[in-house]
């Protein structure tokens, strides 16, 4: 028997009293034969399995009523069915595409892409906040990038690139270790120059649907999905497709640079573009693409990258400084192994006349100031072959040259671009705006078979077409006419085409809206139709009760509904099948110059029919006939080009400079505008090359395009990108491009071109900041002048190069020359420093004042391969040099025996006449091809009183701060002696340029004849 144990217990408790009987089955009597065994075990077994089946039913049917009634308690998982990434990508493209076909085939038209994005076209978009967080993590956010600020050290860091800079502070850092022992700690300045960045944010606040209830957000807070409600004036905040509305127009000029109007509706343009502005009606929106996924996302990518490259003429300069600073280390390391010679061997003396240097004999305190002397002088050596005035220089001349410019419309917003103008082979320029007036204006008006002149005050008409084509315009527009008083110029409001008519009507036609308004009442409005193309209003005399009906629109609708016509006389006359076609004929003629034809059609219809508000329906079926009309008369319509822009053409393409028109225009607008400015000349009107579309250009191979650039002279229905494209192609050719534009759409080729010329006026925030150059009066001409100052601008860099450089070679021969043969150096470092800093900063200026002359456009423009030294500069610097150096050396060797002078007299005499030399030199650099060097010099006051400045300056080194420069005081024969001298220059000046030279750079033409 088993024990009675804590787990029996236990089972027994849970089994109740048939687990105690299994426990005590032992307790039966034992059976004395096997058979009882065999018996007792199959009892047990089967009584222990009916006991523990009974247990299991208990217990199941204890519980039953637990587990039936307990809450399944589960987690439920929102599964988002996002667009794949290549439906992203095709409606992310839908919109900027236009893709009408797509939306109706791919996306099932408006309804699909509503679904696609799971949005409601009612509610908007539902789900709270949640939602709107997790759309802005799928789709992204509606911000765009902006351009990195720049610190002040990243300015510092772009100094220490400048390869002058670097081997200044390194010939410093020398002087400073050498030069402490014996002369103490010596001082210096460098200035800093750098652009101001600005940017501009607007937080616009948009309405938008969102579970069912309109709220007011942010524009950076609209996502993907959002019902975006849309009203007169209100800015389309995303990309995205018209949902419902009415007469909704939109102006898409931000975008394209077109002022015309664009109608959206849902058949035949359901497209909306971020940036552009409901200018009537109003819609709901829904958005499908925000932040870099829109069209103007992709063109704030491309303005705000940021584009480091190198000007042409900071290109040459480097080229120039890093070949200058090659010559000065090789002639300073010559001299420097010749001094360090000549001290070793004994071939120095001192001042007592002792020599230097005796082996074993000389301290070791001794030989070392006498090296460091020498290094000094090879430092020195250097110093004065580096031409360290000239980025100070450059900078001297684009400032003053930027405030000058200021005066002639044009503000400068980066200094460089002021030479790089100078250098411009192309310019890109758009139409609307810039070339045009962006002002749509009524140009032709036939009568009849008669042409019109419109800019007459009161053309001669009859007085009852007067009075007609006064109600056609006036009761049938949509537009309107406000003057504050009778002297005060009317205002005109509207479309761009009704402005246009109405102005005219107005200015020219003296019609009198306000009285034309009392005298009629309009029964009957038919509103513009894209389909017609037509817009029609049913009128009644006041006075009279006469009844006329009139229709205004496109020429050859209204031309399709006229039986009759008015002539110049005001006779009316039937219009037969050849009067038709005379006047379809007159309609093509006025398209091919690209104007927009509207015609004015009337019918008196019958007084005595009730045309009040409860007959509408019979005022609808006389809106539809459209037979037995009377044409009134045929306008031209266009935006003219600017007064004096032909001139402004032709002058560039006389400098070279070569003129593409870029605009959104169809080609047959685009080519007569072309024509009209001068960029498309009679040789190349019929050119296939000359003209073509943005989508042609944009499907040629790059070998195309690069074949092509050349030869394309107006590239019309183009998009931004297509501009951008030609401004890459172009200046991979090696072109330096300039672009002009006003809208934002223009900002990445304003970006990238090398010049970018934006609108004062006109011109958005968005391109003014891609910009260079802002053109202040939106003038085409205004663009010739900015050509000009820039040419003048490069030409007085190339001026003071001439006059630096000649400076700098003189220099470096004496010293090294003196150096080698006497070991020491006639002009001390602080008559260099003098020399450097002085005369190069007020050469500078006195040669950056000089103002454009016409004779500057008449030279081809220096492009980017062109040398920065011409022929021309070469021949007058070597020579000036030449003789420099003859006269200073001849001083330097033979001064004391010829004039009976001491080595200190001689020394200031050497010192003079070097800067003499220089301040007469400045004349010579005024003209670097003419003879006359003092043209126009007594209307250069500036230039006059820099150069009296420095003759001021000159006499106060020499006679008075004797000590300071370490200078002997001279007397007027030695004064006059040194003047003497110098004058010498300007007859050489005269000499020299008579000598022809070739046109192709010197170096070139060497290193064709070694090779």
């Amino acid at each position: 028997m088993l024990e009675s144990t804590p787990q029996r217990r236990d089972v027994e408790n849970r089994l109740g009293g048939i687990g105690a009987y299994i426990f005590d089955v032992t307790n039966i009597a034992k059976p004395r034969t096997y058979g009882a065994k065999k018996w007792k075990l199959a009892f047990t077994a089967i009584y222990s399995a009916r006991a523990f089946l009974s247990i299991a039913k208990d217990i199941i049917s204890k519980k039953a009523g637990t587990l039936i009634s307990r809450n399944l308690s589960y987690v439920a998982i929102k599964v988002h069915n996002d667009p794949s990434d290549d439906q992203k990508r095709a409606l992310v493209g839908l919109v900027k595409q236009r893709n009408l076909d797509g939306l109706m085939h791919e996306f099932g038209g408006v309804e699909g892409v509503v679904s696609l994005i799971r949005t409601d076209p009612v509610k908007g978009v539902c789900g709270g906040a949640k939602e709107i967080d997790y759309r802005r993590y799928v789709y992204g956010s509606n911000t765009y990038p902006r351009p990195a600020v720049k610190g002040f050290f990243s300015f510092v860091l772009e100094a220490f690139k400048d390869t002058t800079i670097v081997i200044l502070l390194i010939c410093a850092a020398m002087s400073l270790v050498f030069g402490i022992k014996e002369h103490g700690i010596k001082e210096g300045w460098q200035s800093r120059q750098f652009d101001k960045l600005s940017s501009v944010s607007n937080d616009i606040r948009v309405d938008v649907v969102r579970d069912g209830r309109r709220q007011e957000t942010s524009i950076y807070g609209v996502v993907v999905g959002d019902v975006v409600c849309l009203n007169i004036g209100d800015q389309i905040p995303a990309d995205g497709v018209f949902l419902n509305g009415h007469s909704l127009h939109v102006d898409e000029a931000s975008m394209t640079g077109e002022s015309e109007h664009v109608e959206v509706d849902a058949v035949k343009n359901p497209f909306l573009f971020s940036g552009a502005k409901v200018v009537n009606g109003y819609a709901t929106m829904v958005v499908t693409s925000v932040g870099m996924d829109t069209a103007w996302g992709e063109l704030m990518s491309s303005v705000s990258r940021d584009v480091d490259e190198l000007t042409p003429l900071q290109a040459r300069l480097n080229k120039l400084t890093s070949y200058i600073g090659k010559v000065g280390l090789v002639v300073a390391f010559v001299v420097l192994v010749v001094l360090l010679v000549r001290y070793f061997t004994g071939n120095t003396e001192d001042e007592n006349g002792n020599q230097e240097y005796i082996k074993g004999k000389t301290k070791f305190d001794d030989v070392m100031n006498g090296v460091l002397r020498i290094v000094a002088d090879a430092v020195t050596i250097v110093v004065v072959a580096i031409p360290e005035g000239l980025p100070l220089a450059v900078t001297l001349t684009l400032a003053y040259s930027m405030k000058r410019m200021m005066g002639d419309q044009a503000l400068v917003r980066k200094l460089s671009a002021c030479e790089t103008m100078g250098s411009a082979t192309t310019i890109c320029t758009d139409k609307t705006g810039t070339l045009t007036l962006n002002e749509m204006k009524v140009t032709k008006f036939w009568l009849g078979k008669k042409d019109m002149d419109v800019d007459a005050s009161l053309p001669t008409i009859a007085r009852p077409v007067l009075q007609l084509l006064h109600q056609a315009v006036g009761m049938n527009t949509t537009g309107g006419v406000y003057r504050p008083s009778l002297d005060a110029k009317p205002e005109f409001s509207g479309s761009p085409t009704e402005k246009a008519i109405l102005s005219w009507s107005v200015l020219q036609m003296e019609m009198n809206l306000e009285a034309l308004k009392n005298s009629f009442s309009i029964l009957h409005v038919e509103a513009f139709n894209s389909e017609k193309k037509r817009s029609g209003v049913l009128i009644r005399s006041n006075g009279e009760g006469t009844v006329h009906l009139h229709w205004k629109g496109a020429a050859e609708m209204i031309l399709a509904m006229c039986s009759h016509y008015y002539d110049s006389d005001g006779i009316m006359k039937a219009m037969g099948a050849d009067k038709k076609l005379s006047f379809e004929r007159i309609i093509r003629d006025m398209a091919t110059e690209s104007l927009r034809c509207i015609a004015f059609a009337y019918k008196q219809v019958a007084a005595d029919i009730d045309h009040s508000g409860e007959n509408g329906s019979k005022n609808q079926q006389l809106l539809q006939d459209q037979e037995g009309f009377t044409l009134l008369g045929i306008v031209g319509i266009k935006d003219p080009c600017r007064p004096g822009v032909r001139n402004a053409v032709d002058t560039c393409r006389g400098a070279g400079v070569k003129i593409k028109m870029i605009t959104g225009d169809n080609v047959f607008t685009a080519r007569a505008i072309a024509i009209e400015c001068g960029i498309l000349d009679a040789e190349l009107e019929h050119d296939e090359d000359a003209v073509v579309e943005g989508v042609e250009f944009r499907n040629y191979t790059h070998e195309e395009r690069m074949k092509k650039a050349d030869r394309i002279c107006v590239m019309a229905r183009s998009s931004p990108f297509d501009k951008l494209l030609m401004v890459q192609c172009l200046k991979e050719k090696g072109h330096v491009v300039a672009v002009t534009g006003d809208g934002t759409n223009d900002a990445p080729a304003l970006k990238e071109a090398d010049i970018g010329l934006s609108m004062g006026i006109q011109g958005t925030e968005v391109a003014k900041e891609s910009s260079d150059i802002i053109i202040l009066d939106d003038n085409f001409a205004s663009v010739t002048t900015v050509l000009r100052w820039g040419r003048c601008v490069y030409n007085n860099i190339q001026k003071f190069i001439q006059f630096q450089l000649t400076v700098n070679v003189a220099a470096l021969v004496i010293n090294v020359i003196a150096a080698v043969s006497a070991g020491e150096v006639p002009l001390t470092a602080v008559q260099l420093l003098w020399v450097n800093l002085i005369m190069d900063t007020l050469g500078a200026l006195a040669l950056a004042t000089e103002r454009p002359t016409s004779e500057l456009m008449e030279k081809p423009p220096v492009g980017r391969t062109e040398p920065l030294i011409t022929n021309i500069m070469w021949r007058n610097l070597l020579a000036q040099a030449l003789y420099q150096i003859t006269v200073l050396l001849t001083l330097q060797f033979r001064g004391e025996a010829i004039f009976g002078i001491g080595e200190k007299v001689n020394d200031t005499l050497i010192f003079n006449t070097f800067v003499l030399c220089q301040v007469f030199n400045e004349f010579n650099a005024r003209k670097l091809e003419k003879k006359n060097v003092f043209k126009g010099v007594l209307e250069n006051r500036l230039f006059l009183g820099i150069v009296g400045v420095t003759v001021v300056l000159q006499v106060l080194m020499v006679e008075f701060l004797t000590k300071f420069a370490d200078t002997q005081r001279l007397n007027l024969v030695q004064w006059t002696v040194c003047i003497g001298l110098a004058a010498v220059s300007w007859p050489i000046g005269w000499l020299v340029k008579c000598i022809p030279v070739p046109d192709k750079p010197i170096f070139s033409m060497l290193k064709r004849h070694s090779s």
